[in-house]
């Protein structure tokens, strides 16, 4: 059977998945991908639910308690770890718009993958509206905040 422009595309967000859910050693309940690309800037960033706890890449420590960690850190969340994992997503997120392209698709301006890991289930949000360049104040990272902040509202 052939591939079709779905299946590399499915392809590449799974992908998303799978760094995410390796950075964490596969230990999280939710990933929560936000990618971005406005006029050929691109950018990623991700977060997640662990222990019921709602966190940055950067804090995910902070959701595993002292008898989980035996007090040292469960996850390794150097610098270099994060650039490589948002090196890895932008990575991807390029090759999602080389795809669009090369099949006459419109790319998405942002894209928020929610991966439940318990289910095994992806949920894929995309929208083609320009949510910041045209602000003067606004950039990504507020838009992803913004994500961050709305989910961890919920819970």
């Amino acid at each position: 059977m052939t591939k079709v422009f779905e299946d590399y595309f499915s392809e590449l967000q799974a992908d998303m998945v799978s760094i995410c859910l390796e950075y964490v050693s596969n230990k999280a309940d939710m990933i929560y991908i936000y990618g971005s690309n406005e006029f050929g800037q691109f950018s990623t960033d991700v977060f997640y639910q662990i222990n019921n706890f709602i966190v940055k890449k950067h804090k995910v420590n902070d959701a595993v308690s002292d008898t989980d960690s035996n007090s040292r850190p469960v996850y390794n969340i150097s610098k270099e770890r994060q650039v490589a994992l948002l090196n890895i997503l932008n990575k991807n997120l390029r090759e999602i718009s080389d795809l669009c392209k090369k099949n006459n698709r419109e790319m998405p301006t942002e894209m928020k993958l929610t991966y439940d890991v318990f289910k095994n289930k992806l949920d894929a949000r995309y929208s083609y509206e320009i949510k910041y360049t045209n602000d003067p104040e606004k950039l990504s990272s507020h838009i992803f905040d913004d994500w961050f902040e709305e989910v961890g509202g919920k819970l």
